[in-house]
């Protein structure tokens, strides 16, 4: 498979926050959102070994699981058109009959979508309702939720090849976990990762371990989660996280989205503020995409 369209030269933009400049902190963010206008940020690095995997078996159709906004239906309905697959979505909830402007692009990428109740979905895992719908389509190459598996750990473990330097900080938003394992991964105990979850609830701490144990037999201790910016749960937000945003792109000419980078930044800069993160040291924020998600928040 080609990947020449792949970015393989990320910027780290400095960030001249007044809160890290006041503190000595030497505030940068990786772009991973540059990786590629369709496939970018994490998904990317998520979906790499599994589209490797998926065209070394002779699969011709990629099967995956999102809700109606959610980032990785997009980018997986991209990345298969780029790489000659077809796609189909199994969308959470209600059919759309006026399509947002994700399930949109996903339909025009070629993606089938099929809608299942709350209550079927929560069965994505299990190898009956697998079953019915390998009957319905036929033999598909399945990727979970979010693109987390231990493809996507390894893929994601390779975003520290962007790294030009050490920090003492590694900050990134946290949703399936798959990226900040790959991450760990990467790292090797070097510096401090703080995940800042999406979600609301501290379960994040114990799936991102448990992610660990099944695909590494390493130990790692130098992360954690942080669960106190979640503006109210996954794809909730308030006024100040917008405001917030709006600021990041006039004041620093940079695009956020309201579910996970945004989110991550404004949690980085209250630490910085609060100094739990301690003036002089030096921290790199990773962008992971996502922007596809502001048009639903009128940004």
């Amino acid at each position: 498979m080609d990947f020449n369209q792949i970015n393989e030269s990320l910027p780290i933009q400095p960030i001249s926050h007044a809160e890290a400049v006041k503190r000595g902190i030497d505030l940068r963010i990786l772009r991973l959102d540059q990786t590629h206008p369709e496939i970018s940020g994490n998904k990317w690095f998520k979906l790499k070994y599994n589209l490797l995997e998926a065209n070394k078996a002779g699969y011709t159709q990629l099967l995956t699981f999102g809700g109606a906004y959610s980032n990785h239906i997009h980018a997986v309905a991209g990345a298969a058109q780029l790489f000659g697959f077809q796609s189909i979505g199994i969308i959470r909830g209600e059919e759309h009959r006026e399509l947002n402007p994700t399930l949109t692009y996903a339909k025009e990428r070629g993606m089938i979508l099929k809608y299942v109740d709350r209550e079927s979905y929560r069965q994505k895992t299990d190898k009956l309702f697998i079953e019915k719908l390998e009957m319905e389509f036929g033999e598909f190459y399945l990727i979970p939720e979010g693109g987390t598996n231990k493809l996507a750990i390894k893929g994601a473990a390779e975003i520290v090849d962007f790294f030009t330097e050490e920090f003492d900080y590694y900050c990134l938003p946290v949703g399936t976990g798959g990226t900040i394992a790959g991450l760990i991964t990467g790292l090797q105990n070097q510096g401090r990762i703080i995940g800042f979850s999406a979600l609301k609830g501290s379960f994040l701490t114990k799936e991102v371990s448990e992610l660990m144990e099944t695909h590494s037999t390493d130990s790692f201790i130098n992360w954690e989660i942080n669960n106190d910016y979640h503006f109210g749960g996954y794809a909730k937000i308030k006024p100040e996280l917008l405001e917030f945003i709006k600021e990041m792109e006039s004041d620093h000419g940079l695009l956020l989205d309201p579910v996970y980078t945004g989110k991550m930044l404004f949690g980085v800069i209250d630490l910085i503020k609060k100094e739990i993160i301690p003036p002089g040291t030096k921290v790199l924020a990773i962008h992971t995409g996502g922007l596809q998600g502001r048009a639903g928040f009128g940004l």
